[in-house]
């Protein structure tokens, strides 16, 4: 399905770079176009039996929501559901290992695959996981599509606070939104 099947009312993410960066303080990410901007706030809502994150738009709008569908899942399904027509768009489905941690994005009706997002390596995972400051090598991840042809990358900078480049290079079949919640759910959930 094309990108236009899974807007989300009230934004608008026709660039093809966003940066989203952490707050010193907790789990709120800023996300900013290719200018700077911000387009997006995203936090993760603290003390509730289920992961959510609420986003709204540089107004403070509400624009979309992802949840936890189960309590606490590190690998688990997270629904992001546009706040505006109540529609639920597509589900961010986690398969973490030891060895890769692949989130499939998903049409929330048919759990069709519409993209992918695959971290490096097993040897980079256990390099972060276990050495002394692994947490300090920044994260990298891939994105496919449904047929596995690359679109794009989340790379995470070296910095004191969590900061990730996402770079869409072909968005002509995946729908943007669900990438860039996805970035910022990937590293509240997990920690990054």
């Amino acid at each position: 399905m094309a990108p236009k099947d899974y807007d989300i009312a009230g934004i608008d993410l026709s660039d093809d770079r966003y940066t989203v960066v952490q707050s010193l303080i907790r789990s709120k990410y800023d996300v900013l176009d290719a200018d700077g901007n911000t387009v997006l706030n995203g936090k993760q809502k603290r003390f509730r039996m289920k992961e959510q994150f609420p986003f709204v738009d540089a107004d403070g709008n509400d624009v979309f929501t992802v949840k936890a569908a189960s309590i606490i899942d590190v690998a688990g399904d997270y629904l992001l559901s546009d706040s505006r027509t109540g529609e639920d768009l597509v589900v961010l489905d986690n398969d973490y290992s030891l060895f890769r941690d692949t989130w499939t994005i998903r049409d929330a009706d048919t759990r069709s695959k519409l993209a992918e997002i695959k971290s490096r390596g097993a040897l980079m995972i256990l390099l972060r996981e276990k050495l002394p400051f692994g947490e300090w090598i920044p994260p990298k991840y891939e994105i496919t599509d449904a047929d596995g042809n690359h679109v794009g990358t989340i790379r995470g900078q070296f910095s004191l606070r969590d900061r990730y480049e996402i770079t869409i290079d072909d968005a002509s079949t995946v729908p943007k939104e669900p990438i860039v919640a996805a970035a910022i759910v990937i590293d509240a959930i997990q920690g990054h």
